[in-house]
């Protein structure tokens, strides 16, 4: 599973890192833009799961052991299952049971979280700190910047509220190294720029916790 999220462009759902299924193609994103963009992001455990006949090929259902939430207080206060397409060609996601914690990213519709081979999703033990702590405060802090992918040089910002994402010169198809290090959050100045650090940009504005 690899941490990026983007948009998938046959179903038009939220994705995260370069995946392959068939039919199912995501395009990468920053994994600040997968928080910043999915109603849920949790910490869970699955306990359980079952399939279910809603779509063309089914429905996984995945019962899971909420451990924290970050985003998605007001949306959903509390996830108990977690839905994805039973087939990974329509970006339907395969989680193992009663062995890892995850991290969980997803959208909610009719009051059920549903996520994806497209979304932020990606065990526990295999986020970096930055990424933890990226989660905690630091990803919130940048919503209102904008992450702008470079995929070719020369690659230009054209406001003070983007960071130039360059992981994809040199590792396209992997995340790569702004993506498990860094953050974009505005600075003084009202200026976006690329954060890595062990501590919050402005302590005086954060109170804030490690994971």
């Amino acid at each position: 599973m690899a941490p990026w999220l983007g948009l998938v462009v046959l179903l038009g759902s939220w994705s995260l890192g370069p995946w392959g299924a068939e039919a199912c193609t995501c395009s990468p994103s920053h994994p600040q833009d997968a928080f910043c963009n999915s109603d849920i992001v949790i910490r869970a455990k699955v306990v359980g799961k079952k399939l279910v006949k809603e779509g063309p090929f089914g429905t996984m259902v995945y019962t899971i052991k909420q451990m924290k939430m970050y985003r998605g207080f007001t949306k959903m206060p509390h996830v108990q299952y977690i839905h994805t397409e039973a087939s990974e060609s329509l970006c339907g996601l395969k989680l193992e049971v009663n062995k890892y914690q995850y991290l969980l990213t997803g959208r909610v519709y009719d009051g059920k979280m549903y996520t994806g081979l497209c979304n932020f999703v990606e065990r526990w033990d295999q986020l970096t700190l930055s990424q933890r702590k990226g989660l905690n405060y630091r990803y919130h802090l940048g919503c209102n910047c904008k992450i702008k992918s470079c995929y070719y040089l020369p690659c230009f910002v054209t406001s003070k509220n983007e960071c130039l994402w360059t992981d994809m010169l040199s590792n396209f198809g992997y995340p790569g190294y702004q993506s498990k290090h860094y953050a974009c959050i505005r600075q003084k100045g009202g200026y976006c720029s690329w954060y890595r650090g062990w501590a919050p940009p402005d302590k005086s504005v954060i109170n804030a916790t490690d994971p």
